[in-house]
């Protein structure tokens, strides 16, 4: 894996500039948010942007009415303000009118580290996926945030994307790796145990795997919903283990979904889900930091696997 500076934050949203140019149906609505990636859209396509300040129950409505008019829309701003600020109006005037509004989150788990856990993005899947008609993204690296422009401009229905301020070791090299209809990558094969990851815990989930004394494959769900059921059990069924790992709280989090594919297997696997236990992450510093003190990190993750492994025969 080869490394990537520029954030998923501004390969996303340069490749929405490339794409806005060429279709005026494109608006982006950002909540007082002054990243630096919006400023070709401040600047050049002025007409196509919206800063509706602090408001994002407003930016919400604002959406609806736009895509109502024909426009082709995203929305952004900080994870928790894009999602439970404005939770009622994307239930009702997105996911009730199916509106094809993109709702474009940053800040995944806990990439604020320094802003406390009002920043941290560690509830949104829980509540994105609990809403009808909602596609729920969660891409690991850069190649994956550029392919989502394009796949959330053909979408039909409301969709929410959680993006990463910073780039990270690519996962993908190539954009044929990624099959969107999949839903998932089946990124590691293994005879004993699987991890099933997303987004920035996926470096974690492949470092853990090879501090493993086991077969351990790996698994990117990078569509949360709609979750792929079928193609899945194929895979899970074939091992005795299989763990969940997410930075994110487990409770509604990709284990919640797992847990309950699982559970319909006549012949299941032992399912242990590793993320954050219902509980606030309210220390500060790196998020290397935060990981290690949440158990989160590569070698803590190897460590609770082996364990529970040990427990269980």
């Amino acid at each position: 894996m080869k490394k990537k500076k520029e954030g998923m934050r501004e390969v996303f949203f340069k490749e929405l500039f490339k794409l806005a140019k060429k279709n005026k149906k494109i608006m982006l609505l950002s909540a007082d948010i002054g990243a630096q990636c919006h400023d070709d859209f401040r600047k050049k396509l002025k007409n196509q942007y919206i800063n509706a300040g602090v408001a994002e129950q407003n930016m919400i409505g604002v959406a609806a009415g736009l895509a109502m008019a024909g426009k082709i829309v995203y929305v952004y701003s900080i994870t928790p303000f894009v999602t439970m600020r404005c939770y009622e109006q994307i239930r009702v005037d997105l996911c009730g009118m199916n509106l094809p509004v993109a709702i474009v989150s940053i800040g995944a788990g806990l990439d604020y580290s320094t802003l406390g856990f009002t920043h941290h993005g560690t509830e949104d899947l829980t509540l994105m996926k609990a809403l009808p008609g909602m596609a729920v993204y969660s891409p690991c690296d850069n190649t994956m945030a550029k392919m989502l422009v394009n796949e959330t401009y053909k979408g039909k229905t409301p969709q929410y994307v959680r993006l990463d301020r910073r780039g990270f070791p690519l996962i993908y090299e190539k954009e044929k790796d990624i099959d969107f209809q999949q839903g998932f990558s089946h990124l590691k094969k293994g005879k004993d145990l699987y991890i099933i990851s997303t987004g920035r815990m996926l470096l974690n989930a492949l470092d853990a795997a090879k501090r493993l004394p086991l077969d351990c494959g790996v698994i990117d769900l990078f569509r949360v919903k709609p979750f792929n059921k079928d193609n899945l059990e194929l895979i899970l069924k074939k091992v005795k283990y299989v763990a969940s790992l997410e930075e994110h709280f487990t409770d509604g989090g990709i284990g919640s979904s797992v847990s309950g594919l699982l559970a319909g297997l006549k012949h299941r696997p032992l399912f242990k889900p590793i993320g954050l236990n219902n509980q606030f992450c309210r220390s500060y510093g790196s998020r290397k930091y935060l990981q290690n003190i949440c158990g989160l990190d590569a070698e803590s993750v190897a460590k609770n696997i082996l364990n529970w492994i040990s427990n269980n025969g």
